[in-house]
């Protein structure tokens, strides 16, 4: 499907320029309002609103609140939540649909508008297509009669806490466990450091205090170096980061060394695997370490690969009929506990598994090897096919065969920019280095050709 403003995770982009402009935001607003209304019937309408803690979701929460006011869907606003946060209410609340105001992980300057259907799902291809069309049309306004009417959704914060308490079991206490939880000064900040107190830890909560413009500035799962020292300075057992939005995390243990989404992915498959409760394998990315693979072998658990992104993560995970998948940034799918990827609950998961097994975190995630993993930028002035270049496909034979099992090589185009990425991942550093340069070299010579 050719888009014009939805990209994989919704509709993303510097705040005042196209497409995050009240203009466009309203227009949004009220197109998907219509199309809702379309599918639900005119007087059954409701979608719920939340944010995370930019300066500009004031602004952009107006704007989507009059266009579908206009289009005479009825709103609840929810204020500051993380966006799995928004997806459980969503479908709690029997809502037709819920919006996010969020550009996650990316700068305060930045900002974006996610979806998600009323099952807490994001929205089919075919319902972003409509809205799309719908943009094209004149905006007009239902009769006042007919106008949505706002409200403000009662105690938000307490429902999520509680449901985030009940995705590990009943009987597990965080007693005597002293945890440093990092919310980015994003939408995390009143839900996180309550839900891990609540079961009992000690927690030294940090980047909550957001004032509008600190969101993900050096700190949160994309800057965990605030995180790591905090650890040491407190000797505390862990350390949680989520994202500005609450969709990922990554973890320190006692040592202040980071634990990323390959490694919790790997603790929590094995902790389900060990309890009988792992159902069928588990979905990684073509960037996701080869460690993961090998030691999910060790157990004959499936893996398999999906395109980068959450959303291809999720969509393997339901062809196959699986529950587990993530990424390495820290976007970990329990498919068992939630519609979506949730950082909160996630990191529960780990803690949970830890407790069960009476291990530290450093303990837990020894048994996957980090294979070293070295990525090279090629730029280019022109983009080419990377399958149709004689020279570049027997250079990347040439590595493949040398790396045999022990190894694996991605080489993919970016989608943003003109530049391709080549990838060598083994066990041997030296080895890795010198084959993804002699690719690298390759694809630039390649590119020479068709400049």
């Amino acid at each position: 499907m050719s888009r014009r403003y939805f990209g994989t995770d919704g509709v993303r982009g510097r705040v005042g320029e196209d497409p995050i402009t009240p203009e466009t935001v309203l227009k949004l607003g009220w197109a998907a309002g219509r199309v809702l209304a379309a599918q639900n019937g005119e007087e059954n309408s409701l979608v719920l609103i939340g944010k995370d803690t930019r300066i500009s979701g004031y602004l952009l929460e107006s704007a989507l609140e009059s266009g579908l006011s206009a289009a005479g869907v009825d709103i609840r606003l929810i204020g500051p939540m993380t966006t799995p946060g928004i997806a459980y209410l969503t479908r709690t609340a029997r809502a037709q649909a819920g919006i996010v105001i969020s550009a996650s992980h990316n700068p305060y300057e930045d900002n974006g508008i996610k979806f998600f259907s009323s099952q807490g799902t994001k929205l089919a291809d075919e319902v972003e297509a409509a809205i799309e069309d719908m943009m094209q049309q004149p905006l007009r306004v239902v009769d006042s009669a007919r106008l949505g009417k706002v409200k403000r959704f009662p105690d938000a914060a307490g429902r999520y806490i509680e449901f985030c308490k009940s995705t590990v079991p009943h009987r597990l206490s965080l007693d005597g466990l002293s945890i440093v939880v990092d919310t980015a000064n994003g939408a995390g900040y009143q839900i996180a450091p309550h839900v891990f107190a609540e079961l009992g830890a000690k927690v030294i909560s940090i980047a909550a205090d957001p004032d509008g413009f600190n969101i993900n500035r050096e700190c949160g799962s994309t800057a965990p170096e605030l995180l790591q020292k905090t650890v040491l300075e407190h000797k505390a057992d862990i350390g949680i980061a989520l994202d500005g939005d609450g969709d990922r995390v990554i973890m320190v243990d006692a040592r202040g060394e980071r634990v990323d989404g390959d490694q919790l992915l790997y603790i929590i498959a094995f902790a389900q695997h060990a309890l009988g409760q792992l159902r069928g394998g588990v979905v990684g990315t073509l960037m996701t370490n080869l460690g993961l693979e090998h030691a999910l072998a060790t157990k004959n658990i499936p893996f398999k690969r999906a395109a980068v992104g959450d959303r291809y993560v999720l969509q393997l995970l339901l062809e196959n009929g699986w529950y587990l998948g993530g990424e390495s940034s820290g976007h970990i799918i329990c498919r068992d506990k939630h519609t979506t990827g949730d950082g909160i609950i996630a990191a529960l998961q780990v803690v949970a598994a830890m407790c069960e097994a009476g291990k530290t975190l450093a303990e837990l995630k020894t048994g996957m090897q980090i294979f070293p993993q070295t990525t090279v930028n090629v730029r280019m002035q022109r983009r080419f096919d990377l399958k149709k270049s004689a020279a570049v496909q027997q250079a990347l034979r040439e590595v493949e065969r040398e790396l045999g099992n022990a190894g694996r090589v991605v080489l993919r185009a970016s989608g943003t920019e003109p530049v391709v990425r080549v990838t060598v991942e083994a066990q041997d550093i030296r080895l890795v280095e010198r084959l993804s340069q002699a690719l690298a070299d390759a694809v630039r010579e390649a590119a020479k050709e068709v400049a």
